[in-house]
């Protein structure tokens, strides 16, 4: 006789249908996009071939205020690596093998992975065989509306300037921290300095001039579209060697044990 689920249990699906629900309609946005872009390029072929010179600007699919950070000066944080400067990576630089995170900071799944998986990613790079690189997204912004995830992605890149460490630890604080993904908390610029607050040392003058200053607002945006042209669908998405790794048994995160056993058995460490 099946079971009534825990409180917890419940509180999971409903929060990972929320998301496979802004997963989707994201999905269908994109396609959307992808006809624009069609029909508008075809547009510009035949105003070429006519000698007119046409501007293509509205087939970004990005909104008024990303498109206005990307217009902005772009200043890429100390320490972050990958193309462009839009990955972080997390452990010894030249570790063997590699663990791909992919997480959006409003992501209600990605709160639960943190929560049950965080200290096990940490530990899995301590003896310098695996580094993880995390790549963050923004698209829950467009989907759930306002602005959170953009802000507190941009807030990362200037605890990133102040060092892996502090960037992996406000990480960590953001996550413990989640306001409910349909509430727009992470969109308050003090909010995201209290939080802040709790890093030691992070709260630096330049720590907070960045954040106040939105200085990494072009960059968060350079990040949140690497996401969107990698080809992963949804967060949290975890890959070890290019290898997926499954997050979740039933409707419960995988343990530590059994994330680490894949996590070890995917880098070939068994």
């Amino acid at each position: 006789m099946a079971q009534k689920p825990t409180k917890r249990e419940a509180k999971l699906i409903s929060a990972r249908e929320r998301i496979q629900e802004a997963q989707r309609r994201e999905k269908q946005a994109a396609k959307r996009r992808q006809r624009i872009v069609v029909t508008v390029s075809a547009v510009a072929v035949l105003a070429l071939a006519g000698g007119v010179a046409v501007a293509i600007n509205s087939a970004s699919g990005k909104d008024d205020k990303a498109s206005a950070a990307s217009s902005a000066p772009l200043v890429v944080p100390a320490n972050a690596t990958g193309p462009d400067g839009t990955v972080i990576t997390y452990g010894k630089a030249d570790a063997p093998h590699t663990m791909e995170v992919y997480e959006d900071f409003r992501c209600p799944v990605c709160k639960h992975f943190e929560a049950a998986n965080g200290e096990a990613v940490k530990k899995l790079t301590e003896d310098g065989q695996i580094k993880v690189e995390f790549h963050l997204a923004a698209f829950l912004d467009k989907n759930l509306g306002g602005k959170g995830s953009r802000t507190a992605l941009a807030a990362a890149g200037a605890a990133l300037n102040e060092g892996v460490d502090k960037f992996k630890a406000f990480h960590d604080v953001l996550y413990a921290n989640q306001p409910d993904e349909r509430e727009d908390g992470f969109g308050d610029v003090n909010h995201i300095l209290d939080l802040a607050g709790q890093v030691p040392g992070l709260k630096t003058d330049a720590f907070v001039k960045a954040v106040t200053d939105k200085t990494y607002a072009p960059w968060a945006a350079k990040v949140a579209d690497a996401f969107n042209n990698s080809q992963v669908t949804g967060t949290p998405t975890v890959k070890v060697d290019g290898k997926t790794i499954t997050l979740f048994a039933g409707n419960a995160p995988a343990s530590p044990d059994q994330f680490t056993a894949q996590v070890k058995q995917a880098a070939g460490l068994q």
